[in-house]
């Protein structure tokens, strides 16, 4: 438990131990419910509407009324004026289907909102990656959701750190290059970058979605296309990108070597960090 963590749930602030959501909440019986993460810097939420608007997706995904982003936001206000602000940390917004049923069946309820933030490290200069034995299906009732249900992340999260990893690379059912558990994967072949299609399966990550837009803005080519989880053998370098790591350079996938970071992740690093010092609600 994180003494640090500052907890909003339902219009109160609560202590990061206290019982605060229902035992028949439906996000702790089935994992029916949407959430997002949001990179604290200086006290305030980055690319706070982007996040807002795909937690919309979310939920009209999972079939869920769409969440009161007023209400959100009075929970964003309310932990982070709790305490002094926070340098660098992360910021999580979950909404569920409420109360209901022991099963899968839904009850009528008001949705529950909880929003929490708290301090963490800054991200390391480089990563390593792990293939997992695993697929994403991207045919699946929720692919490119960000539901609560993450415990396939959490296995193979365990399994990578088995092994010496930060992260892990999935492939989906047509054994084409996804995700990983919290990011997107991207590579560079001939000073070209590039990533899995939306399609893939993967989720459309919002710094994802940053990266590509501003470093086409940089002159940098980027294109999405699928790509065979085989291309890893093959590429001159791979980076990552997530809310709380930016642009993070692999040094490693598997038992191949990288130098990280290479020249075009360092021009793309290079414009995302410019690009995001311009504002923090891009």
């Amino acid at each position: 438990m994180n003494s640090e963590a500052r907890v909003w749930v339902d219009g109160a602030l609560v202590r990061p131990d206290e019982a605060s959501v229902a035992a028949l909440d439906h996000g702790v019986t089935v994992g029916d419910g949407a959430f997002e993460t949001c990179k604290v810097v200086d006290g305030t939420p980055f690319a706070l509407t982007r996040h807002l608007m795909r937690l919309d997706r979310t939920m009209a995904g999972l079939g869920l009324p769409t969440a009161d982003h007023a209400r959100i936001r009075e929970g964003i206000e309310a932990v982070c004026e709790a305490g002094e602000p926070i340098p660098f940390g992360r910021l999580r917004f979950t909404i569920t289907g409420g109360v209901g049923p022991m099963g899968s069946d839904r009850a009528n309820a008001p949705l529950t909102y909880i929003v929490t933030t708290g301090p963490i490290p800054r991200p390391a200069a480089t990563g390593v990656l792990v293939t997992v034995p695993w697929t994403r299906n991207e045919r699946a009732a929720t692919a490119g959701l960000k539901t609560t249900s993450y415990a396939d992340n959490v296995v193979a999260l365990a399994y990578v750190k088995e092994r010496g990893g930060d992260e892990a690379i999935f492939a989906n059912t047509r054994g084409e290059l996804c995700e990983g558990t919290g990011s997107n994967l991207f590579v560079v072949r001939d000073g070209v970058v590039l990533t899995p299609p939306l399609d893939s399966g993967c989720l459309a990550g919002i710094t994802r979605e940053l990266t590509i837009e501003w470093a086409r803005g940089a002159g940098i080519e980027v294109r999405e296309e699928a790509l065979p989880l085989g291309v890893l053998d093959e590429v001159d370098e791979v980076f990552a990108t997530s809310t709380t790591k930016d642009v993070l350079g692999i040094r490693r996938v598997d038992d191949r070597e990288f130098a990280a970071p290479g020249p075009v992740t360092a021009r793309v690093a290079q414009a995302f960090a410019d690009a995001s010092a311009r504002g923090i609600d891009p």
